[in-house]
């Protein structure tokens, strides 16, 4: 019943989305050039890797030119990227890899092969979900590049506190997920919904 409800969602999304996607497409190109896509490695269900779609949200090859967490201020961040990252509309293209069934709308967000490779045992019980476009713990850590940003070392912040509190929150709302309360956590990343309510 959740996957039929992502894809019918996907799909209208996908159709009514299409003319402001086309729009920040245009406006990537024109003002950093192309590509307008980012495609990143992803670890999905059952530690299945998958490419994940993004608006590129930095300059080309910032992969390759700094960590893989992005920290308040980063200078890679382009200036239209920076608006994108505000907003959340970098993550839209992810419709996509929900119709391929790569990702839900609701579930843990697919880490990185460096930071899966990191998981206890325990934690690697979140590699049963499949990954989401938005999950409660993403409502929690919004800011996350916020509270990176001053650290010392932002990245063994990251992998000591961060991860494993999302990893927490993700096993947790799984183990009494389902469609109602999956509308709830859209409806709540939309701001349209009370977290506490949820």
């Amino acid at each position: 019943m959740i996957r039929l409800f992502d894809l019918l969602a996907a799909s209208l999304g996908l159709l009514l989305l299409s003319p402001a996607l086309l729009l920040i497409a245009a406006a990537i190109r024109l003002a950093d050039g192309a590509p307008v896509f980012y495609r990143q490695v992803r670890v999905g269900r059952q530690g299945r890797p998958f490419r994940i779609w993004k608006f590129r949200t930095m300059v080309v090859d910032a992969d390759r030119t700094g960590r893989s967490l992005t920290v308040g201020g980063d200078p890679r961040v382009t200036r239209t990227g920076a608006w994108l990252r505000r907003w959340k509309l970098d993550e839209l293209p992810q419709l996509l890899n929900v119709m391929a069934g790569d990702m839900g709308l609701v579930g843990p967000r697919p880490e990185v092969p460096r930071y899966v490779d990191l998981y206890t045992e325990a934690q690697r019980r979140v590699l049963e979900l499949r990954p989401g476009i938005t999950d409660l713990a993403s409502i929690a850590y919004r800011n996350e590049s916020d509270l990176l940003e001053g650290r010392e070392d932002p990245e063994a912040h990251y992998i000591g506190t961060i991860l494993p509190d999302k990893i927490r929150i993700n096993l947790d709302y799984a183990a009494r997920a389902g469609l109602l309360r999956n509308l709830k956590v859209i409806l709540a990343t939309l701001g349209l919904w009370p977290v506490d309510r949820i």
